[in-house]
Formats: C-alpha cells, structure tokens, sequence
C-alpha cells in the first residue's frame, strides 16, 4: 500500500510539526552523528531564514554580515536558504523527512518548544543568554525544558495605533481603558454614509486573526497553556470574551472585515478609513514611505491593549542551531554573530522590527522610530503565543477555527470550544 507524505512524517514522529512538501533543502547537514560545539569553527553550513527579505535584505545579509563573519571565521562557508514564514515549517520538516536539515534555522517564536522536544534543536550554553542586555520576558521564548535553545534577533511587538486628529474631532482626549470604553470609543469613531461603512471606529482585522486574538486573550487576563504546555487554558472567558468582543464590534458595525487593504497598500489607519487599528511595528516604516504627513502632522497616537491588564504580543526571529549539525562550533557561532547587538539592529531596521537587546534602545533608528520606541519601553507587558510542544500543530488551526465566528458561522463560544478540542487533541499525541 501506498504511504503518504503525512503518514511518512507521522511515522517519523514529525507529524505535530506540520505538513511537509516534497522536495529536501539540498547542501544542508545530514543526520547521524554531529559535531561537538566545542570542536573547531569550520565547515560548510546553511542557514534557513524568513528574514532578510528582498534586495536590500539579501544584500545587509550576504553583502555585509555574511562577509564580516567569514573574514572573522576564514574557514567556514556559509549558504543562504530564504523562505517566509508561510513556509517555513513545511521547510523544516521537509528537512527532517529527508535526512538534511540547515545547521542554522532562523524560527518564530513559539516554536523553540516544539521543536526542542522533538530534538531538533541543540542546545546552547547558558552563557549566551547573559552577553547582551536580554529582558527575561524577551529571552523566555528561546527556553524550553530549563535550556536555551535559541537566540533573539528581531522582536515583532502588537501595538494599538489611533488617529489623534479622529479623536480630537470626537471630544476624545485619551485611549480607551479597557474593552468597555474601546467599545463605546468604536462606535463615536465609526462613519456611515448612505447606510455603509465608511471608516471603521475599531479595526483589530488588519493584523494576523491568530495573533490579534491571543493578544486580547491575554489582555483579558487569559493564558493559553499551563506551565507544563499539557493543558489548555484559553476555553475560559478570557478566551471566550476576546473573540466575542470582535463579534461585537462587527455587530455594532464599528467594524468590517473586509476592510483589510490589498498587501503592499497603506494600513486603514494611513487611509484615514479606521480610527483605531491594531498593528505591527513595521506601520512607522511603512508611513515614513507612504503617508509621511501622518508623521510630520503628529496625528498618530499608541497605546497597548488593555482590559484585566496591559498586554503586548511579542512576536520575532530567534536564531538556533540545529542538532544534527555537522559542523556545530561553526553554526553555534554564527547564531551568536547573528545575535549580537551590531548586528540586530541593520536586521531590525531593515524590517522596521524591534531590537531584542534593550540597550539599543539610544540608538538613533529606535529614537526616530515611535512605534519600536514605544515597544521597547513596554516590554514588560509583553506576551508570547505557543508554550506547548505540540503548538505548531495547533498554529495552523487558530485562524480558520477562529474565522468561522468572524464570519457568522459559529458563536464565540462554538468556535473556542471547536478550538479548545483541536489543541487537547494534537496535546493527546505528544
């Protein structure tokens, strides 16, 4: 009988890391025996990255840090695998089906856990978390078991943005305090014309559903998982009352979910189509080239969600070594390259991220930059998805479960419960 591709993988043990494609990343390292991290910094090695995006990207990364760090280290070679985040996983475990995998992945976090336990990573030493100014909540996702498996390079913060001019017209003087005031804030915000939407009061679409909603989740004093990422916490009211509250806004018709601009197009809240907006920190960038007024006019404020409790959704990039490296000392060294503070911040600005070392927070591109400024100075409110071993196959499912409330066809909490069972379930096959 013929086997599929998910049978292969599940057989392997790589079935909660997620589908795989057909294909193998050809000149990474092969499995069996790996090197020592503590043996010479030589070989040749790959690195898998969703960053570095584009010209600019592949020339910051190849054309300047990649050559710095061979001058450094003569006698390895390093080739560069570019993907997105959209495939990366499948990247990963298409790797792992085919027995080569990149000595060097470049992962999001969250999925150090899955990936640690399954053993695909290599553990760092401990003294690579204390070189640089790391907060604990920044470093925390890189941890799995006690160990450090990874590094930050870039952080991906989930901010509120609003219109200063909107609320100075609507008798608003300050951000809302919680969902009560948000609501209400929706509504007074919200313009109709001949009986349509026109501009949204509060648009929380604009953003990943996934991660709009677990950062109202943990806004609403939710958690996802417990410390031992075994049992599911989000099928409580935190959770229930994080998707309801988008149910509500759509209901108030403060909202609309289908106006998510066409990728490459200003944000709503640069259109002038949306008062409050959740967003991503990459938004100042994305003003800077194409709505510069907003920044020069002053008319775009910031704030962090807010309910039970101020919550920032960090996102990111963290650098690791993969176990079955062949040449460990060299992919061990290059990750910590990656990671040090002269070379996160062309990586963050290149993206318009934030920094993952606090210290650069004096550095001219976060001063000129309100949004990272501001995430940087909030990262003791930040939170992070996944804390389960089993979360990259939950991931997937977030948003589509998710969207059948969105889109009527589930209440809030239907599509929770409907949730909670796929993640109790992928938790059972650990």
């Amino acid at each position: 009988m013929a086997l599929s591709r998910r049978s292969l993988l599940a057989g392997a043990g790589l079935g909660a890391l997620g589908l795989a494609s057909s294909g193998a990343l050809a000149g990474c390292s092969t499995g069996g025996t790996t090197a020592s991290a503590t043996g010479p910094v030589e070989g040749d090695i790959t690195v898998l990255t969703p960053m570095y995006q584009g010209a600019t990207g592949k020339q910051l990364l190849e054309g300047k840090l990649l050559k710095q760090f061979t001058k450094k280290h003569p006698k390895v070679n390093v080739k560069v695998d570019y993907t997105d985040y959209g495939s990366l996983n499948e990247k990963i475990t298409t790797g792992l089906a085919g027995g080569l995998l990149p000595d060097v992945l470049m992962i999001g976090v969250g999925w150090v856990p899955p990936f640690a336990y399954k053993k695909v990573l290599a553990p760092l030493p401990a003294s690579a978390g204390t070189k640089y100014d790391y907060q604990e909540r920044v470093l925390a996702p890189s941890k799995y078991d006690g160990k450090l498996y990874a590094l930050p390079v870039v952080l991906d913060a989930r901010l509120v943005v609003y219109r200063k001019d909107h609320f100075a017209k609507a008798g608003l003087t300050s951000p809302p305090k919680d969902w009560t005031e948000l609501r209400g804030y929706a509504k007074e915000l919200a313009q109709h014309k001949n009986g349509k939407l026109v501009r949204a009061g509060f648009d929380p679409f604009s953003i990943d559903l996934r991660q709009c909603w677990e950062n109202f989740l943990f806004a609403n004093g939710g958690s996802m998982f417990d410390d031992s990422g075994r049992k599911v916490l989000f099928d409580d009211e935190a959770g229930i009352g994080a998707l309801q509250l988008f149910l509500d806004v759509i209901k108030d018709r403060s909202a609309d979910p289908s106006f998510v601009p066409a990728a490459g197009q200003p944000a709503t809240i640069q259109q002038g189509r949306s008062s409050i907006m959740m967003s991503d920190t990459a938004l100042w960038m994305n003003m800077q080239q194409q709505s510069p007024e907003l920044i020069a006019d002053d008319k775009i404020g910031v704030f962090v969600m807010r309910n039970k409790q101020e919550a920032m959704l960090q996102g990111g990039t963290l650098a690791c070594v993969s176990s079955r490296s062949q040449h460990r000392a060299a992919a061990q060294a290059l990750v910590e390259f990656l990671a040090t503070p002269a070379n996160v911040l062309p990586a963050a600005q290149q993206r318009g991220t934030v920094p993952s070392v606090a210290s650069l927070r004096d550095s001219s591109y976060v001063k000129q930059n309100k949004l990272v400024d501001f995430a940087l100075s909030n990262l003791d409110k930040s939170v992070s998805e996944g804390g389960t071993p089993a979360w990259m196959e939950i991931r997937e499912k977030v948003k589509p479960t998710l969207q059948t409330a969105i889109v009527g066809q589930r209440t809030a909490k239907q599509a929770i419960g409907d949730l909670t069972d796929v993640a109790k379930s992928a938790i059972g096959r650990l």
